[in-house]
């Protein structure tokens, strides 16, 4: 079995009408998992750096940072969650990864559901997901201050140009912010780039009726094992709407975290890796969160 520890590697994947350079991590050996970041303030190392190296000990673990963040390429171009879906698509017909187990967060979780949907794939984990509700009540204020003009630049440097203001940034939607969790969302957020991704993103996704992705009407068709992950506090994605997806997957688990918010695998890393190892290992005990 090989290490454990995640080696960084690149890939150039044909996306519409470019080729675009994508950095991930692999690590592990086993059946492969892919795991998925959300948009904005997150990277590969942000969600996933305590994950990898838990699911490596008896899985093929992949991570990679989506256009637009971390070390990948950052086009200038309008990002939507559709975009996101070719990249995944174009990633696992690259590295020639056939039904893998997907695992994803926020903005990842909508990409990792729609690919189901569509595509094989082993099992799904969707940690406290988009795609599954029509609104939330701050949507509406946050679509009008895209379209002013500036909004966007300022807000991103106000949320990302301290560690300071990282970790106050974050207290809006997370419990528990470590110091190793706040420098890893520094890290990956030091780029312009990023923040121009973000507000791309967003303007494709927050309509002034609700939210552009929503695939709270098709759940009933998921047709693998789900893990569905929420931090019980999170203020972004209420809790509900796993509950919903919950009962609406046929073979599906709910795993509720207590005093956390929007990022299990940060907040409650060692609880969320075991959970994560159960599912994907039924013969180990599940542990509760």
């Amino acid at each position: 079995m090989s290490s454990s520890e995640p080696t960084s590697q690149r890939v150039s994947l044909p996306i519409e009408d470019e080729r675009v350079s994508v950095r991930y991590f692999e690590a592990g050996e086993g059946p492969p998992v892919v795991l998925l970041h959300g948009i904005g303030l997150d990277a590969a190392t942000v969600s996933w750096r305590h994950t990898i190296p838990a699911l490596a000990e008896t899985h093929r673990v992949y991570a990679l940072d989506f256009p637009g963040h971390g070390e990948s390429e950052k086009p200038r171009r309008c990002y939507t969650t559709a975009y996101y879906r070719e990249v995944l698509s174009a990633f696992l017909d690259e590295l020639d990864i056939d039904a893998p187990t997907l695992v994803g967060i926020s903005m990842g979780g909508a990409v990792a559901l729609g690919h189901a949907l569509e595509e094989a794939v082993e099992k799904l984990v969707l940690v406290d997901s988009h795609g599954l509700g029509r609104d939330a009540p701050w949507r509406l204020p946050a679509s009008m201050a895209l379209w002013t003009p500036g909004f966007g630049p300022l807000w991103w440097a106000g949320t990302t140009s301290t560690h300071l203001s990282v970790r106050e940034s974050l207290r809006g939607f997370t419990t528990n912010r470590s110091s190793e969790f706040v420098n890893d969302v520094f890290d990956a957020a030091s780029d312009p780039a990023v923040g121009e991704t973000l507000s791309s993103w967003q303007r494709s996704e927050f309509l002034f009726n609700g939210f552009l992705t929503n695939y709270v009407d098709e759940l009933a068709e998921v047709d693998v094992p789900t893990l569905v992950v929420h931090g019980e506090d999170d203020p972004l994605f209420p809790v509900r709407w796993s509950v919903r997806a919950a009962e609406e997957i046929q073979e599906s688990t709910l795993s509720v975290f207590e005093d956390c918010g929007h990022w299990p695998p940060r907040e409650r890393p060692a609880a969320f890796n075991e959970v994560i190892r159960a599912f994907l290992t039924p013969e180990t005990e599940a542990v509760q969160a």
